[in-house]
This record gives C-alpha cells, structure tokens and sequence, in this order.
C-alpha cells in the first residue's frame, strides 16, 4: 500500500491520522490546563501575601517614627487604633505607607495598631510598644488580612487571603 502511494505522487497524512494527533493533544489539554490553573493561582496569593508583608513592614516603619516623635502619656495600654483615622495614638497615612511599600494605596484597606507597656507590669513606665495589629490589602480579587496572634508568648504573625467582595 505505501508503495501505490509514493507511485502516485500522495503526500501526506490520511484522515483517521489526523484525527488521532487531534484527539491526543485533546486529552493532554484537558489534563493540563487545570494543574496549569492552579499554579497560577498559588501564585497570585504568593503575590499579594508578599505585598501585604510590604505594606506592614512599611506601616511598622512610620508607626514607630511617629510614636518616636509623640509624647504618649494619655494612652491607655490594650487599645486597637485605626491608624488611618483622625484619632488615636499615632496617624500615618495609606499614601506614606504606599510609598515606602511600594504598593498602590487604593490596596490598603485598613491598619490598626495596639498599644502595649513596654516595660514590667506595674511599674510607672511611659514606654510604650505599637504594634501593627491588622492591616488589610486588597487587590482584585483577592483579600489579604494581617493579624498578629494575642498570645505575647507566640508572637506569631498571620495572613490570610480570601477572595474580596
């Protein structure tokens, strides 16, 4: 039969062939397009995860300079603070953090800090410790949360990322 085609002058691939190679790369797609989906997405909450440890370390950074520059005797140990508000122990804004995380300041929803007395209980000591307690970023469609666990002895950090509403 292949000798009747080549004295022909036939070239090329017969129907059924063409068919298999099609229905063989269909199945490799359809295996790998989900496994390839997955890496993206895996990569998408490494993204934001990153940006949002930015935007903290950026927050901490101002936060303590402005504490550094504040007199605190008013505040009372224990307290969460948005510190994007108009009140509360230190004020920075989403537009100073955004610069020196380098992340869109659209993305930084909220930043509370808490105030905890920095030296032995009890004692008369004015030194404070302001901590970033949560600080949420968001950017489409995904939400990252930052907490800092309540146990002083774990000192442990969090993100959780979530899809945004």
């Amino acid at each position: 039969m292949l000798k009747k085609l080549k004295k022909n002058g036939n070239k090329g691939f017969t129907l059924v062939e063409l068919i298999v190679v099609l229905v063989i790369l269909a199945i490799l797609a359809a295996l790998l397009i989900p496994a390839l989906t997955g890496y993206i997405d895996k990569a998408k909450q490494k993204q934001i995860i990153a940006e949002t440890r930015q935007a903290v370390m950026a927050a901490q950074t101002l936060v303590d300079e402005a504490y550094a520059k504040k007199d605190l005797d008013g505040v009372t140990e224990g307290t969460d603070t948005d510190v994007l508000g108009t009140s509360g122990p230190v004020q920075i804004s989403k537009d100073d953090i955004a610069a020196l995380a380098e992340v869109t300041a659209d993305n930084i929803t909220s930043v509370k800090v808490t105030v905890e007395k920095a030296g032995a209980t009890g004692t008369n000591s004015k030194l404070f410790k302001v901590v970033i307690s949560e600080l949420v970023y968001t950017k489409a469609p995904l939400k990252c949360t930052y907490n800092v666990d309540a146990d002083p002895d774990k000192n442990e950090e969090k993100y959780t990322v979530e899809p945004s509403s």
